[in-house]
């Protein structure tokens, strides 16, 4: 009995280390997900971000046709990123809005010019109330909203090449 007592303790770290490991090799999502997908998009109202270019509102997404609605920043790295696939999007007749966080407008208008841009409208959150209200934990986030306002699906972090083609289809599946 007392052999088998000295093994209990090498037993009780091999089972630890199995644990740890497995949970090392199947990590938790630990991404934000909104709430709000299926659901309404909040009631906001939004002033221009840059001059030439209108604010946003909640309204504009009632029009029939589906939109994407991008969260972003100019001090963004993966906004950066993503923007090329922003512009396939647009290339290929996605209509893209954008909402504006912590940002100033000519830091906004330097990062449209150096990037391209994709957004038909770009609305002013320096407080990020709106980014909140859309359950956005960070930028870069992308929201499909069909035509009706309604929140169809979330994208988080920046968009990759090869989620382009999804997205296309994610936008004709929402009409």
């Amino acid at each position: 009995m007392k052999r088998a007592l000295i093994w209990l303790p090498l037993g009780l770290f091999g089972v630890f280390f199995a644990v740890v490991a497995a949970g090392l090799m199947r990590p938790a999502d630990t991404a934000v997900h909104s709430t709000l997908v299926d659901k309404p998009l909040p009631v906001f109202t939004l002033e221009p971000m840059v001059p030439g270019k209108p604010g946003l509102a909640s309204s504009d997404f009632r029009g029939g046709k589906p939109r994407l609605l991008n969260v972003f920043a100019s001090w963004c790295i993966p906004c950066i990123a993503e923007a090329p696939q922003l512009m396939a999007l647009k290339a290929r007749g996605v209509p893209i809005d954008a909402v504006a966080i912590h940002d100033k407008g000519p830091a906004i208008a330097a990062f449209l010019r150096r990037n391209g841009d994709p957004y038909a409208a770009i609305g002013d959150d320096s407080r990020s109330r709106v980014q909140m209200a859309l359950g956005s934990s960070g930028v870069p986030e992308t929201f499909l909203i069909d035509g009706r306002g309604r929140i169809v699906r979330q994208y988080i972090g920046d968009i990759r090449a090869d989620q382009v083609d999804q997205i296309v289809r994610d936008m004709a599946a929402a009409r």
